[in-house]
């Protein structure tokens, strides 16, 4: 994912000189093509996430389209003051950056486990907050984002993840959900990078025939209410999956539309409990313990259709 979004971001740059990266002293090896580049649009603010937000949002104000990068919770949850007092309040045209959204930093532990930043950027008034699940998701939003007024938050994986749509996901005009396989018996919903589970819980489902509709979700905040409206009169089940806690994250937006729609459909959210992650591990060992890998979607979706 954070190769196609240096990809995209630099054929946008290459149109747009008031373009501006801000990196978090990281990212030399995905970045370097860019900073060499265009060297008069790339800042390196060091260590010190909230200095370099609030350096952000002066180059805003500019009149720059800014973007700070950074892994997990350190361009979030560590200056979310910033981003919210200093971004957020005044419509500054900051994009915020997190490559590492979830469990991708697995192996050090609870600090780098990135599994609260949905549910606390999706509560700030006026920030638009992007979820793509795989590249072709990334270089469809990136544009967008760059082009939505206002701070937005774009979150994503590290590297390598594999590309799951047939092809480029052409006119992108969030927000749009976009439904990668129709199904009959059950809808599962995701956002972000847990998208490859999904997928992979469709497969093993149908061995089951069972018939699930997969359906990812690369924004947020915008919600694609319409998206959902017809989702819930076609399934009475609907099961959402996230990389996140299930405490005001992706299950809870979905959540907050079928609530107001008057529909019989039972939504099931899976994702972090009301915990953090006592334990380390790769990406998808965590997956696994915390139930939200393809077998435990699963497993978990046949139980509910049995009820």
């Amino acid at each position: 994912m954070r190769d196609a979004f240096t990809r995209v971001l630099m054929r946008e740059a290459a149109n747009d000189p008031r373009l501006t990266l801000v990196s978090g002293d990281l990212g030399f090896g995905v970045l370097r093509p860019f900073w060499e580049t265009y060297p008069e649009q790339f800042v390196n603010a060091g260590i010190a996430e909230q200095s370099m937000t609030g350096l952000a949002a002066g180059l805003a104000m500019t009149g720059r389209t800014v973007l700070t990068y950074s892994i997990g919770n350190f361009p979030t949850l560590r200056c979310i003051e910033q981003i919210r007092n200093d971004c957020a309040y005044h419509d500054a045209n900051v994009k915020v950056v997190c490559v590492g959204g979830g469990f991708v930093y697995g192996s050090l532990g609870m600090s780098h486990h990135a599994t609260e930043d949905m549910s606390i950027l999706r509560a700030l008034p006026g920030v638009t907050v992007f979820t793509p699940g795989d590249p072709y998701e990334v270089e469809a939003v990136v544009p967008v984002m760059l082009r939505t007024p206002g701070t937005c938050y774009l979150r994503l994986g590290r590297g390598g993840e594999p590309v799951l749509h047939t092809g480029p996901i052409t006119d992108y005009a969030g927000p749009r959900a976009l439904t990668l396989r129709e199904g009959k018996d059950v809808a599962i919903l995701s956002a972000g990078g847990i998208l490859t589970q999904t997928v992979g819980a469709a497969r093993l489902l149908a061995e089951q025939g069972v018939s699930a509709e997969v359906v990812s979700f690369p924004c947020i905040k915008p919600i694609d209410r319409e998206k959902l409206t017809e989702l819930s009169g076609r399934f009475r089940h609907i099961v959402t999956v996230e990389e996140h806690s299930i405490v005001g994250g992706f299950g809870g937006a979905v959540c907050e539309v079928l609530a107001e729609t008057g529909s019989g459909c039972r939504v099931h959210r899976i994702g972090m409990e009301d915990e953090y992650s006592a334990i380390v591990g790769t990406q998808q060992y965590l997956r696994g313990a915390y139930g939200m890998d393809e077998n435990a979607i699963c497993t978990r979706t046949l139980a509910w259709l049995a009820t």
